[in-house]
């Protein structure tokens, strides 16, 4: 074999001529210790004709897809990537192909911006030196030893000085192990993607408390005959197989209804009936919809409502039903009606909310209460809403008016993520990895919508009614992109430069790093042992390393551990066990069901010699594959069919006896009527919300974008902006991908209407601002969209002019505000802004602007 690390090891590659190098010679930089190289083109066409190895690459980003991504190694050169060839692709075994993102991943792990060294800000010392100017000074190689001792020197001084709470950590696994041994740390949460989904419907139902088994299975689908989707395009926002899933529904009769602010790709596929709708008023669209089913429903000549379904197995529909000791008043069915507050929810008033023509109100839900067999389905965008803590309960009521849950082809939930019109538990999963939990003594949590305001003030909400004081002057960063993927960036920068230290565990010169006093370089799970990962149910892939650690780069665990060296903490305790003895726990307590569904068994045959090889502890086993098989494939896949014992319906046992099958409630049935969820809302401290799913209006929604609602008078900010999920990025990753870049250009999309108002057209800069910022993007004019709303694609890497204040990447939190609602959702999709055409100078595309190369 032909010794190429030794050709090129002397060769030093500049920024210019790395950028002008051809694909295969990119590929071709993996060396440790030696510095980027410059391979040149013959010799990267030597590399491709050499012999190498297929090894099954990591394709760990959490698109919701996972796809099996396959890497050709020749010296530790990555010459080439494929995707799934395991087996012949059929509509029921299908291949896990992965997608533009995954397939451009040796770009990213040898990308040239790759953070090498240990970095230190110039103008840092202890207490923070020159804060204001983080985000924009220079930085400084440091070594490993002086990285570490910096920062486990700041942990100890700053916990010292303020207290163990008031050290932050916003992400990752390893450090809060450290920190939990040391004293504990303060921490943040909130619903990132999952938007009122996450917590609320475990109080009024969801079927083992969890959403992403709320609908059947994707072979089941196939039994709908309408297939109803509410603000889901799994065709840009769900990676791997769900769209097919899709077509073959459509391929067996299936018709498609989906309610979206956008014509998507996913209504153009499917030829569906598109129904455009104002963001966040979905709930209101719901209300006439159940308005026009309770009004028209006769049962013995226009059956519309399953009575059954209601009177058996859920609470609160009407005053007959409510829950022992509730109110009778408080019931689903005189609300719609308008029995006590004088307000009729009809078709005409939920048209005056939603945009929607009242008419294609009434149409719709007399198709959903006609149609036997129907798919009711929503993602969560319509959830990352402010105030929408009532859309779940009142979606999943819906879908029990009309009686579509539990039967085949019938089925009202979530669709999105890994699940996407593919419901059901695991068939196939790993082991744990037999690390002991470290519990963090600290109790204080601070929400997302809350985390930077809190830094800047010094308070955050803990409680009905409750306040409490805390000073955090420490921002421990992990594996996260928390700056650029929470609300209100501005004020998230604002509060990067009053703390005292910043650190940042990083692949890239990320905005979490950028505003950061030292960056610990990362390894990425190509250079690491290996791992797993699962996408939809039926796949568990399991990765290997490509690549040894380029340049310094360093497991977090590693980092963790030595950093609690410094601290006076034993390795051992931190991480009893090795990355290898994690990896082998996971191999060893892999499962997968058994042939005739009764359970699961064993997934990996696993041998003395295997276990010598590895070099771990643990005992032989029999299982369904053998360990080499697993490794070479790099995925099992559990092989489907109709009629299969696989298969899944979601409330099946439920709808057939709920009192011998109760839902994880109060009443252990669908609760119309929820005073757990209530109490939940209520506890949390923002806002409250009744035990019935009303309407609540949207806190910079589209209500808010009038300032005379009852004349329709416009206000300062007319427009609803929206983030769509984009093909250049999974979230925020990716972005920084030249070769994405160059394909996916990030624009701004508005409607043709919008942008002949404001006198804008396709091509030109917009300046596009809410009241938390301003950002710019080139304009995509388009008659996909609807009026009145913006789609300002999810996650750009902030580029922020520091003279006026204006992020020129579009990134999509720096006009998001710091608003808590609810169970503390972001709500991402109720942000109301303007656009108008930008007077200064015209953007350059994006895939021309200077790499971040530190």
């Amino acid at each position: 074999m032909i010794k190429f690390i030794e050709k090129i090891q002397n060769h030093v590659i500049s920024r210019r001529s790395f950028l002008g190098m051809s694909a295969g010679a990119i590929a071709a930089v993996s060396l440790t210790g030696c510095g980027l190289t410059k391979v040149a083109t013959k010799q990267a066409e030597e590399i491709a004709k050499a012999e190498g190895q297929w090894l099954t690459a990591a394709c760990w980003h959490n698109c919701g897809g996972r796809c099996l991504n396959k890497a050709y190694v020749v010296d530790g050169v990555v010459v080439r990537q494929k995707t799934d060839d395991t087996h012949p692709d059929t509509p029921d075994y299908i291949q896990q192909r992965g997608c533009a993102r995954g397939r451009s991943q040796r770009h990213q792990v040898f990308g040239v911006d790759r953070i090498k060294y240990p970095m230190k800000r110039k103008h840092w010392e202890p207490g923070g030196g020159k804060k204001e100017l983080r985000g924009k000074d220079e930085w400084v190689r440091i070594s490993w030893d002086e990285a570490l001792d910096t920062v486990a020197g700041e942990i100890k001084r700053i916990r010292e000085k303020y207290g163990s709470n008031s050290i932050l950590v916003t992400g990752g696994s390893e450090m809060p192990r450290t920190l939990g041994l040391y004293g504990g740390h303060s921490t943040h949460w909130g619903t990132t993607s999952w938007g009122t989904w996450r917590w609320g419907p475990n109080k009024f139902g969801m079927e083992d408390g969890y959403t992403e088994h709320s609908i059947n299975d994707r072979l089941d689908l196939r039994n709908s005959e309408l297939v109803v989707i509410w603000g889901g395009n799994p065709a840009w926002s769900a990676g791997g197989s769900p769209m097919y899933h899709y077509l073959q529904a459509k391929k067996a009769g299936a018709k498609f209804i989906i309610i979206d602010p956008i014509y998507t790709d996913t209504s153009e596929t499917l030829e569906a009936q598109w129904v455009p709708i104002y963001p966040g008023t979905d709930h209101a669209m719901a209300l006439g919809m159940a308005y026009t089913l309770v009004t028209e429903d006769n049962p013995a000549l226009n059956p519309l409502i399953d009575w059954d379904f209601l009177n058996r197995c859920t609470v609160g529909f009407d005053a007959a039903h409510v829950p022992p000791g509730a109110d009778p008043k408080e019931n689903l069915k005189d609300y719609i009606l308008g029995t006590f507050d004088g307000v009729p929810k009809t078709p005409e008033w939920a048209a005056e909310i939603c945009g929607v023509d009242p008419e294609a109100i009434r149409d719709i839900a007399r198709k959903i209460g006609k149609t036997k067999r129907v798919a009711l389905f929503t993602a969560w965008a319509a959830a990352r809403t402010n105030n929408s803590d009532s859309w779940p309960q009142m979606f999943m009521s819906l879908g029990a008016m009309t009686g579509h849950m539990g039967q085949p082809g019938r089925m009202t939930g979530v669709s999105c993520h890994f699940a996407t019109g593919n419901g059901g538990p695991y068939l196939v999963k790993p082991g744990g990895n037999g690390l002991p939990v470290i519990k963090n003594p600290v109790t204080d949590r601070i929400n997302d919508n809350e985390m930077w305001e809190t830094i800047l003030t010094g308070k955050y909400t803990a409680g009905y009614n409750k306040k409490k004081d805390i000073n955090i002057q420490l921002i421990y960063h992990g594996y996260n992109a928390v700056l650029q993927t929470r609300s209100a960036m501005n004020k998230g920068i604002e509060a990067h430069r009053k703390v005292e230290f910043v650190v940042s565990h990083s692949h890239f010169l990320t905005t979490n790093s950028k505003y950061a006093d030292i960056i610990l370089p990362a390894t990425t799970e190509w250079e690491r042992e290996g791992g797993f990962s699962n996408g939809n149910r039926e796949m568990l892939i399991h990765y290997t390393r490509i690549t040894q650690p380029l340049f310094e780069a360093k497991h977090d665990q590693w980092m963790a551990i030595e950093i609690g060296k410094r601290l006076g903490l034993k390795a051992e305790d931190i991480y009893p066990l090795s990355e290898k003895q994690q990896i082998f726990n996971q191999l060893a307590g892999a499962t997968v069901i058994k042939e005739d569904g009764s359970g699961m068994e064993k997934l990996v045959t696993i041998t003395a010699g295997d276990i010598a090889a590895m070099g771990v502890a643990g005992k032989p086993q029999q299982g369904r594959i053998t360990l080499q098989e697993f490794r070479e494939k790099g995925i099992y896949q559990v092989e489907r069919k109709p009629g299969d014992k696989y298969g899944h319906i979601a409330y099946e046992k439920f709808r057939q006896n709920p009192e011998a099958n109760k839902l994880k409630t109060e009443s252990g049935k669908l609760e119309i009527h929820s005073k757990g969820l209530a109490d939940l809302i209520k506890n949390y401290g923002f806002t409250e919300i009744r035990p019935i799913p009303t309407y609540n209006r949207a806190i910079e929604g589209y209500e808010d974008t009038f300032k005379d609602w009852d004349n329709k008078i416009k206000g300062e900010y007319p427009l609803q902006i929206i983030n769509p999920h984009y093909f250049r990025r999974s979230h925020s990753i990716f972005d920084n991908i030249p070769q994405l870049r160059e394909v996916y250009p990030n624009p701004v999309f508005l409607s043709a209407k919008d942008a002949k108002k404001r006198g804008i057209k396709n091509g030109d800069t917009v300046l596009v601002k809410s009241r938390h910022g301003k950002v710019l993007r080139t304009a995509s004019v388009t008659e996909r969209l609807m009026p009145g709303v913006v789609g300002l694609p999810h996650g750009a890497w902030a580029e922020i002019d520091e003279k006026t204040g204006i992020d020129k990447a579009g990134a999509d939190n720096i006009l998001t505000g710091p608003i808590a609602t609810g169970q503390g959702t972001a709500g991402w999709n109720t942000c109301i802004g303007e656009v108008e055409k930008y007077n200064g100078e015209a953007l350059i595309p994006d895939v021309k602007w200077p790499q971040r190369i530190i």
